[in-house]
């Protein structure tokens, strides 16, 4: 096991409720036969993370007992309707004192960023100080890896919808930036016009 692999826990956002997609629980839709919170687990064990965190929310019981999320630490976020913010600070809490020195954050409804993206960001971890965020032609998006120096800063201003947008513009001169739209793409599954993308 590398370096990396030890220090960097994957940590999965999958707690929305999918309002504009009729209250579907993003983490529940299909891709490739699976639920997608399935599938995005898979894709950070595949970039090389072995701790892996998933944050649920809407209807995490359902997630639970469709989903097979095994060896994965499960956190419940009871505030998820107020948005990714409270879901970045269950699941940045639940990594204190698991030894984790980084935070790799991944969107449940980004299917189409996969592992060569991940393993990219998380190549770029040096230590605790890291801030590092993948782009795509340049455009700041997900997956962000976050030392663990930058964790209380994060959770302090992770509030509604943000996450950890107004920490990453203040800290922007610090953030080591690696390009990924060559191997991935970055669209939400958001609406109903979205579920084409997926399998």
């Amino acid at each position: 096991m590398t370096h990396e692999e030890d220090q960097v826990a994957g940590l999965l956002l999958a707690a929305g409720g999918g309002r504009r997609l009729g209250g579907r629980p993003k983490a529940l839709l299909e891709h490739r036969g699976r639920p997608l919170v399935e599938y995005a687990v898979g894709v950070l064990r595949a970039a090389g993370c072995t701790r892996v965190h998933v944050v649920l929310g809407a209807r995490a019981d359902a997630v639970r007992g469709r989903a097979r999320l095994d060896g994965c630490v499960l956190v419940d976020n009871p505030e998820w309707e107020s948005g990714m913010g409270s879901s970045l600070r269950a699941g940045l809490g639940s990594l204190a004192g698991t030894g984790a020195r980084a935070a790799l954050v991944s969107l449940v409804d980004q299917p189409g960023i996969g592992p060569r993206a991940v393993a990219r960001v998380l190549a770029a971890h040096q230590d605790d100080t890291s801030l590092v965020s993948a782009t795509y032609d340049g455009v700041r998006g997900h997956p962000v890896l976050f030392g663990a120096a930058h964790w209380a800063g994060v959770a302090a201003s992770a509030t509604g919808d943000r996450g950890a947008r107004a920490y990453l513009k203040e800290h922007e001169s610090a953030i080591t930036l690696v390009e990924c739209g060559d191997v991935a793409e970055p669209y939400d599954i958001d609406t109903e016009d979205d579920l084409g993308h997926l399998e």
